[in-house]
């Protein structure tokens, strides 16, 4: 069966974790069945791992180019790869593969964290020295070693303790699942399997390479994980598998816009992106005695795009809850169940860098990190507050119970969007008034029925004088005044879709109409 990631996203380091990787020069049998059962034992649920036969290690990272595999013995070594599995206990499921690599053969076994831990394995092979008994290994870092009596304790906890996303549904099957979805994600991380390799592949196989389903041949059932990320009607077996956004254009929460996201969880996530997106306003403040003016975003998306993914990788989808993201007048919160996984509590949430290795979605955090969308690596709380601090925004709020029952996450809108001289005074500056912001042109009852972006555009509707609107301006709300929607989506920063809309909104709301037939035309302010 073929590898769900290409070998070169493997050996560059960028997808998989160094402490996934286990390298082998050579062929040693005791060390690479050590590997094995250590990396089925996952301890710390990271998904298991990778042992890459025919590359040298130096301080656990690949010294390139690889030395390779003897064409000739690479036979044997399968065969031997085999009998070893047989030698944990219990039997061990694995996919190996031969790849070419930089002109050399390699061997790659790819060992899933178990579902049936722990397991436990032989200190060395050989009839006489097996009958001695067999004991647990684990990964340290880049090492393999035997398990300590605190790690063998933890290990017999987690007997029979699958991760929800790495179970198998029952009530679905593999036709649940969607072969273009699937073909989708392998395109998108640079996977070996090709797209010819798909339509040759029968579900099964597919499923089975991927560890998306499991089971006996006549009993093949697609995991929790596979339905999340390739099926279409996931939430028929896993209830309120989605995201609903919600925004709110009052402080009372009378008037409010939902959306209601379903399907793959990762197209999920970037539909909410989009919208999140088109929310985004960038303020220009003109300031004295500087030709530049000060730049800020109401929200940096990148500090938006970490809390979102955090709420996909962290939420307890066994939990008959949706992931909530409310979008208020001064804020974003983004809202899940269940809360961190111990030991974190909520004062090691008031930390810029959290440290905990032990995922509740081992499974989703492989597939979030191959598509970009997570590393892993406790990075996301350092990128949320480098984001928020480049922009100079308040810091995020995050707030869990004392059972850790939810997570709550709120990135609060920038001060100059809540009042722009005071933020200006706060960082030693002075409005510019002979270059006063087109906004000074909106009455303050205006004001409260528009977004930013909105008083922007009536503002620059405003200025404009209707006797110099050029001729054959079409009466469809894609020009206006001397600006096309093409210009303003330019400065504004924002997608000519979006620009439409506003202008829909605002003629909605009766702050502007459209004046003039089909050519000669023009947009004007409601007074």
């Amino acid at each position: 069966m073929a590898l769900p990631i290409s070998i070169k996203q493997l050996l560059e380091g960028n997808i998989v974790e160094w402490e996934r990787l286990d390298f082998k020069e050579g062929w040693n049998p005791e060390d690479v069945i050590h590997s094995m059962c250590a990396f089925a034992n996952d301890i710390h649920n990271w998904g298991g791992g990778y042992i890459v036969v025919g590359v040298k290690e130096q301080d656990g990272v690949p010294v390139l180019p690889p030395v390779g595999v003897n064409l000739h013995v690479l036979d044997d070594i399968q065969k031997d790869l085999v009998k070893l599995t047989f030698k944990v206990e219990p039997y061990v499921t694995i996919v190996s593969e031969p790849v070419e690599y930089m002109g050399k053969m390699i061997l790659v076994i790819y060992v899933p964290g178990g579902d049936t831990r722990p397991y436990k394995c032989p200190i060395h092979l050989g009839k006489s020295e097996e009958q001695r008994g067999k004991v647990y290994y684990v990964r340290q870092t880049s090492v393999t070693r035997q398990a300590n009596e605190v790690e063998e304790q933890q290990l017999i906890s987690l007997a029979a303790k699958v991760p929800f996303d790495d179970r198998i549904c029952h009530q679905a099957s593999i036709t649940d699942m969607s072969k273009l979805l699937i073909g989708d994600y392998l395109n998108r991380v640079g996977s070996s399997i090709t797209e010819s390799d798909l339509e040759r592949m029968s579900m099964e196989e597919i499923c089975r390479s991927m560890h998306i389903a499991s089971g006996s041949t006549e009993f093949f059932k697609p995991k929790n994980v596979g339905l999340l990320f390739f099926s279409r009607k996931a939430e028929e077996y896993i209830p309120y598998a989605r995201i609903e956004i919600v925004h709110f254009h009052d402080e009372v929460g009378d008037h409010f816009d939902e959306k209601v996201l379903h399907g793959p969880i990762h197209l999920q996530y970037e539909e909410a992106m989009r919208y999140l997106n088109e929310m985004l306003v960038e303020k220009v403040m003109k300031v004295k005695g500087e030709s530049e003016a000060v730049r800020v975003w109401n929200y940096p998306y990148q500090a938006l795009e970490e809390v979102v993914a955090n709420a996909i990788f962290h939420k307890s989808w066994d939990d008959r809850n949706p992931i909530e993201i409310r979008i208020n007048k001064d804020s974003i919160e983004v809202y899940n169940l269940a809360g961190p996984t111990p030991p974190i509590t909520n004062a090691d949430l008031q930390k810029e860098k959290v440290i905990n290795r032990s995922y509740r979605n081992r499974r989703i955090g492989d597939f979030l990190k191959e598509l970009h969308i997570t590393e892993g690596r406790s990075t996301g709380f350092p990128k949320i507050y480098r984001a928020l601090k480049n922009n100079d925004s308040p810091l995020p709020e995050f707030d869990t119970d004392e059972h850790n029952q939810y997570f709550l996450a709120t990135i609060k809108i920038h001060e100059a969007f809540i009042n722009e001289d005071a933020y200006l005074k706060k960082i030693g500056k002075e409005r510019d008034v002979e270059a006063e912001n087109v906004l000074e042109n909106v009455p303050n009852n205006v004001l409260d029925k528009l977004t930013e972006r909105q008083r922007v555009i009536y503002g620059i509707i405003k200025l404009n004088v209707p006797n110099n609107v050029p001729n054959n301006v079409p009466d469809d709300g894609s020009d206006f005044a001397v600006e096309t929607v093409e210009s303003l989506a330019s400065k504004l920063s924002v997608s000519t879709k979006s620009i439409k809309r506003d202008l829909k909104r605002m003629k909605e709301l009766g702050v502007i109409k459209r004046e003039g037939g089909n050519f000669g035309g023009h947009w004007e302010i409601i007074k």
